[in-house]
């Protein structure tokens, strides 16, 4: 039986489907998601953690029959995603000609995937005292001890020794930060939607990359862009943000001709910061034997570089960035 999730954190909801998994099954498979992204007031607990919080929910004899394995995200791209879900199943059972179910039950949208393997029997299971991992996790950032009527014990104890942490420090001060941020729109009669801009410039095998400045996402690589000003195009604003943060020496008239393509990207979760819609463009600069045009870190970003693109690394970059760049580029 094959459960997949992001347990972040393992709550006693996500124990009750385990334990009707073992019922029903010899052995259970925990696919844990977002194995392959940064750490994040979203993603706050790594895989080893979260491992730790499911396998001590349950006793030895159960937890033998328990296989966590780390699942990396594809986001916008179901088909690498479903593959990365067959090849985590097959390290277990060897064969996905075997006898495979799927568990869970539908949150929400983001538990689409019930529907997306049709060759394994689906077992639905109601949601256990309407439980969610979001306000737990949030409140704990935020400086809440974990709740044992909310969470197993094991995740008690893993949530209380990462309190303990210099991780943990970061997260706090950043949800502190979005927590404060999210303030300034609560008179707002409606949820407000946020539009930005992201530039994917690349030349000769080479990404444009900055590192952020400041929170969120402090220290991690990113795109240039930001967010529109009131009154200029997306494409203006795009090229704005980018000579702003990178003094990119390359003449404007040259980087609005090098535009391949665009692109909208909307994951509803994409951003802490609230329903976050960016627009990515695609640049791509001729070839030149002088070499990579200089860079420098200016406004939002601390530096700018120019990165390999074989060095692209999903766990160094901020948000969704680094799906966006394998959208863009076909990686």
């Amino acid at each position: 039986m094959v459960f997949i999730g992001r347990f972040q954190p393992f709550h006693l909801g996500h124990k009750s489907v385990v334990d009707e998994a073992l019922k029903l099954a010899e052995n259970v498979i925990m696919l844990i998601g977002s194995a392959n992204l940064p750490s994040s007031i979203r993603n706050s607990f790594s895989v080893e953690a979260r491992t730790q919080m499911i396998l001590g929910a349950f006793d030895k004899k159960d937890a033998k029959r328990i296989h966590c394995v780390g699942l990396d995200d594809a986001l916008y791209n179901d088909t690498k995603w479903l593959q990365y879900v067959q090849q985590c199943v097959k390290s277990v059972t060897g064969d996905l000609n075997a006898n495979i179910g799927l568990i869970g039950h539908s949150k929400d949208s983001s538990s689409y995937y019930l529907s997306l393997f049709p060759n394994w029997q689906s077992v639905a299971v109601p949601n256990f005292h309407e439980l969610s991992a979001t306000p737990i996790r949030e409140g704990f950032l935020l400086g809440a001890d974990p709740l044992t009527d909310t969470v197993p014990q094991s995740t008690a104890d893993v949530m209380k020794a990462f309190k303990k942490t210099e991780a943990y420090k970061r997260l706090h001060e950043e949800a502190g930060f979005i927590d404060k941020y999210k303030k300034q729109w609560e008179s707002s009669p409606y949820p407000p939607t946020f539009m930005t801009v992201d530039a994917v410039v690349i030349q000769s095998g080479h990404i444009l990359l900055v590192e952020r400045r400041g929170m969120p996402g402090q220290g991690l690589w990113a795109l240039p862009g930001g967010f529109i000003d009131p009154k200029e195009t997306l494409f203006d604003a795009c090229i704005r943000e980018l000579r702003e943060e990178t003094r990119l020496k390359v003449p404007e008239a040259v980087l609005r001709g090098s535009r391949h393509s665009q692109h909208t990207f909307d994951d509803p979760y994409r951003s802490a910061r609230g329903r976050t819609i960016t627009q990515a463009f695609y640049f791509v600069l001729k070839n030149d034997p002088k070499g990579l045009p200089s860079v420098k870190g200016g406004d939002d970003a601390k530096k700018a570089f120019w990165l390999p693109l074989a060095e692209l690394k999903a766990d160094k970059l901020f948000e969704d960035h680094y799906a966006i760049i394998c959208k863009m580029v076909g990686l």
